[in-house]
């Protein structure tokens, strides 16, 4: 049964009072939750990290995730983080890929399939995001540009090591756009990821593989994205950062 999961990805926001605040409130909510294969991720800032880790300790389907490490094992690199560094505090996934990493920071698919070969060596769970801008989807490279970020990023993997990816799909038009994708159209891309990893290493791998939506998740969406197919939970933004919302879409699961 593959994992549904509701990852919060907090950006960069929120004080530490915030912070602690917001994690104690939606652990508090997740307590009375029953459902085996449901998962909560919280993808602090980096300084957040170590205490978000120590808050979640004690109950195994609440997990912390980085959002983002550097492809390098250490060296003279201001600024970044490594692998090593997470694995030593305790967090458990790192968030690669994010459309932010790709416009802002012109990340490359080939550089991310080099740090997700960093964060499997270290035994991180990666949370692999790919999607298309408003422009590759209204010139109809939907499938075209998912098809290459999936297999460029991840596809160089053998299916032992890609079964512990999480991938998440984020329609990049519909991020704080005021645009949302309908379930259908969600849906349509998520059956299509799912059939290229079926192509790539079998119906067993993909069946298990979960795949998570990115594209505005709020409490009022949730449910009716969650009870879609092929979406297994949601990598979520600005609604991860209010407890009550974030306590809404973790009810959907």
């Amino acid at each position: 049964m593959r994992k549904k999961i509701a990852a919060g990805n907090w950006k960069m926001n929120l004080t530490a009072p915030e912070a602690w605040s917001l994690a104690e409130n939606v652990i508090n909510a997740f307590k009375g939750n029953t459902k085996a294969n449901a998962q909560v991720i919280f993808a602090p800032p980096y300084p957040y990290l170590a205490k978000v880790v120590e808050m979640a300790a004690g109950n195994d389907r609440v997990l912390v995730s980085a959002q983002n490490l550097h492809q390098a094992e250490n060296g003279a690199y201001t600024g970044e983080i490594s692998a090593s560094m997470l694995t030593s505090i305790g967090v458990t996934h790192v968030i690669l890929g994010h459309s932010e990493r790709r416009q802002y920071f012109g990340e490359s698919n080939s550089l991310l399939a080099s740090k997700i070969d960093k964060a499997l060596a270290h035994g991180l769970v990666p949370i692999y995001c790919i999607g298309e801008t408003l422009e590759e989807r209204e010139s109809g490279q939907t499938l075209d540009v998912n098809r290459k970020q999936l297999s460029e990023g991840a596809f160089h993997l053998d299916a032992a090591n890609f079964s512990k990816l999480i991938i998440a799909y984020e329609p990049v038009w519909a991020i704080g756009t005021g645009k949302t994708a309908s379930p259908a159209q969600a849906q349509e891309v998520h059956g299509f990821i799912r059939s290229l990893i079926a192509e790539q290493y079998g119906l067993d791998v993909a069946g298990q593989t979960s795949i998570l939506y990115g594209g505005s998740v709020k409490a009022a969406n949730a449910a009716e994205l969650f009870t879609q197919p092929d979406i297994d939970g949601g990598l979520v933004g600005g609604a991860s950062l209010i407890a009550a919302d974030f306590a809404g879409i973790i009810a959907a699961l």
